[in-house]
């Protein structure tokens, strides 16, 4: 047996040594610095470095636990977020199924990439698009107000119960588009016998949606779910950070905005030993939810990620 892999590995030695190019990164870039992770269970100090800095243990996953902002940093975090799965996920779907029906080709791969486009947008340049659009005076938005309405054009960037949908809606905007491709993709397997049998039996357009498209890209579906459950803890911290604003603060305020306060924004009070164990607590839930996710869906319907 020793013999067989030693002539396998031989044969096939450049491979292997391709496979360790990615291997080193992952060790040097994903792996290695895990080691630092060791601060969230000490009382870090720059001057006496992670190896130097008291053991607390506990300590500090005990104070965020018991910190009076936790239960409203923990509410926003998930309300936003299962909000943006429900808003997000069903339209990309959607979309695609949608889409795969046009048998005009170029007008079909325009829309696709039309739809695409915004996708490559920057946080930052869409955030801009997002406060030129509703800026209470000379924005869009206040136009288009005024001409329903000669009241005062309210600010909806500073009102926490619009912050929700401002976030979700251009999100969903800016990558439904893009993130249709891979149910396209599963799509496109689909067998033109399929649909040309369903027809002679007298099955609608609609009647092959829903029997022949949607099952052929339901595993598909089924795997992109369980992986966006095992971010349901990650809002994007950039977004919701550049759309933050004092007025609506007690709504944007989630957990990757909070340790960016307590771990790099406090200046010279950072305490990094409590920004690492808020993060830590974020990855164990994040793993939990798409453990039990992967779990129920393998039960159910024997598709799963392990």
């Amino acid at each position: 047996m020793i013999a067989a892999l030693k002539k396998k590995y031989s044969k096939f030695w450049q491979l292997y040594v391709f496979l360790l190019i990615p291997l080193v990164y992952l060790f040097i870039f994903r792996y290695y610095p895990m080691i630092g992770a060791q601060i969230a269970f000490r009382k870090y100090s720059l001057k006496d470095g992670v190896w130097g800095s008291q053991w607390v243990g506990f300590d500090n996953f005990v104070k965020f636990l018991s910190a009076y902002q936790f239960r409203r940093v923990l509410i926003n975090t998930l309300a936003l977020s299962l909000y943006s799965l429900l808003a997000s996920f069903p339209i990309p779907v959607i979309f695609a199924l949608m889409l795969n029906v046009v048998s005009n080709r170029r007008l079909k791969r325009s829309i696709q990439t039309i739809s695409s486009l915004p996708n490559f947008i920057s946080i930052v340049v869409l955030v801009g698009m997002i406060r030129q659009f509703f800026n209470p005076l000379v924005g869009a938005y206040s136009l288009i107000y005024g001409l329903f309405s000669s009241g005062t054009v309210p600010d909806l960037l500073g009102s926490p119960s619009a912050f929700g949908h401002i976030y979700v809606l251009s999100g969903v905007w800016q990558t439904f588009g893009y993130s249709a491709i891979i149910y396209l993709a599963a799509l496109s397997s689909v067998s033109d016998e399929l649909h040309e049998a369903s027809q002679i039996d007298g099955a609608s357009r609609f009647q092959r949606v829903i029997h022949i498209d949607f099952p052929a890209i339901l595993p598909t579906v089924t795997i992109m779910l369980i992986l966006r459950m095992g971010f349901i803890m990650n809002v994007g911290f950039e977004k919701v950070y550049l759309l933050q604003n004092p007025m609506n603060v007690s709504v944007s305020e989630i957990i990757s905005t909070f340790v960016y306060k307590k771990g790099l924004g406090s200046g010279m009070s950072n305490d990094y030993s409590y920004a690492a164990a808020i993060d830590i607590f974020n990855s164990v839930i994040n793993m939990i939810l798409i453990s039990t996710v992967n779990a129920i869906s393998d039960k159910l319907g024997e598709t799963s990620l392990w």
